[in-house]
């Protein structure tokens, strides 16, 4: 299960892969779409949070678009 991190309530728009970037504010790039041409994608900022990473958890913009985090499953056989 996850739990929320940080309150930001980031409305989204269609067409855009929202994500937490590496400052740990909620950022946005255009989406890629097959067949077009590839380049460097501009990303923009669209909410300052600040959050703080810790080890062991996947960082991700829920539904609502709050900063969520959920452990991470690893070592399973």
């Amino acid at each position: 299960m996850a739990e929320k991190v940080s309150k930001s309530g980031v409305k989204r728009e269609s067409g855009y892969l929202y994500f937490i970037d590496k400052k740990g504010n909620v950022a946005r790039t255009k989406m890629a779409r097959g067949g077009k041409k590839k380049g460097k994608q501009k990303q923009e900022i669209v909410a300052k949070t600040g959050v703080k990473r810790e080890k062991g958890y996947l960082y991700f913009v829920d539904k609502v678009g709050d900063v969520s985090r959920a452990k991470m499953a690893r070592g399973r056989k």
